[in-house]
């Protein structure tokens, strides 16, 4: 179940709503993130992926604590049936699937909304904050 949005009004208009305070909105990629990395050129490969079982637990803990887990894939949208089925057959709570991610990695994600990047580096523990550099906009 997703949380109720909170409406916000700013002079008089709607504006984007917003998740409750400590809420997340987690957009995970599928492969070579939580399986095996299959391309999109083998499709045979991904009914039956590997799963990352600290991939597993992590995700369906962020679940369970009331977060948004939607993945967001490179992989096209006639692969949609079998992702969303190796997803369930697997365990894998979440509430949706965006298909069709740009390949090829450096992605820069421009929003208004506030963005956090985590690189996934071969293992999914709690994430923990650190201090970063990052790019902005030149004011």
């Amino acid at each position: 179940m997703k949380p109720n949005l909170e409406e916000k009004i700013v002079n008089g208009e709607h504006i984007s709503p917003l998740l409750p305070k400590g809420v997340k909105n987690y957009l995970i990629d599928i492969d070579g993130t939580i399986c095996d990395d299959i391309p999109n050129e083998e499709p045979e490969r991904m009914s039956t992926a590997k799963v990352f079982p600290d991939a597993l637990k992590i995700l369906n803990k962020w679940y369970d604590e009331g977060h948004i887990v939607t993945f967001f894939t490179s992989r096209l949208e006639e692969h949609r049936e079998v992702t969303e089925k190796w997803l369930k057959d697997n365990g894998f709570k979440f509430h949706g699937m965006v298909m069709n991610k740009p390949r090829g990695g450096n992605y820069h994600w421009v929003d208004n909304h506030i963005v956090r990047a985590t690189r996934y580096d071969g293992q999914f523990t709690d994430l923990v904050e650190v201090n970063t550099t990052i790019e902005v906009f030149k004011k």
